[in-house]
């Protein structure tokens, strides 16, 4: 059944619009950096991501988890004026982010990149040189998923009909639901820790159009909306 505001004919996808965080980018080094940085074990760190994931909070709840009362933004200060602050290259990248959204871009589809990340990473992502038409995050729009007016500034910048973008994320409440809400196709990734734990439940498997476990799987689904 279409959500709000789609046509019951099948729609021709004309953007792809995809989420940051492993979706695009593998997490390792953030959360690794973070608990260097906290002074405390990786695997403590990465066992209370997998914790509050599993509870449906914040991702940054494991931070305050090991420092309460933590003030991220002053944290976030203090690494990079020591040096220790975001990093992104190559080797953060699955394997299948460039030939995938190449391949996207080949085929005449608009591709965006628009994540809940910061400026930093932003420009991170731009030095990367990615095949891809456009790349923005949360920081930079003033607005971060899962509001209305995020998915808002996806459409515009997909310059599609929002049933003809489709949204693709690991995440169901930031990614899933609300891009359904705001009238995007919408492809859920099995990948991460959101990605896994919830790729087989029921509310996430009717909620997205698709659920995939490659990027390489988008292409097919663009050609057969055509």
């Amino acid at each position: 059944m279409p959500g709000p505001g789609r046509p019951y004919a099948g729609p021709m996808i004309r953007a792809v619009a995809l989420d940051i965080g492993e979706t695009l980018v593998r997490d390792d080094r953030y959360w690794a950096s973070w608990a260097d940085w906290l002074d405390v074990p990786r695997h403590t760190l990465a066992a209370l991501v997998g914790a509050v994931v599993a509870q449906g909070r914040d991702n940054a709840d494991a931070i305050r988890l090991v420092r309460p009362g933590v003030d991220l933004a002053a944290e976030y200060r203090a690494r990079d004026a020591a040096g220790r602050g975001e990093h992104l290259d190559d080797t953060d990248l699955y394997d299948d982010v460039r030939p995938a959204l190449a391949a996207l871009r080949e085929v005449g589809v608009r591709v965006v990149i628009a994540g809940n990340q910061t400026r930093r990473a932003g420009e991170l992502l731009h030095g990367l040189g990615l095949p891809v038409d456009l790349i923005a995050t949360s920081d930079e729009w003033g607005c971060a998923k899962p509001d209305r007016e995020f998915f808002a500034r996806v459409i515009a910048a997909c310059k599609a009909l929002p049933w003809e973008t489709l949204y693709v994320g690991d995440h169901p409440v930031n990614d899933v639901h609300p891009a359904r809400d705001a009238g995007l196709l919408t492809a859920h990734l099995r990948r991460g820790p959101w990605g896994h734990l919830w790729a087989d439940d029921p509310a996430v498997r009717a909620a997205a159009d698709h659920s995939i476990d490659s990027l390489h799987d988008l292409l097919p689904i663009v050609r057969n909306s055509a």
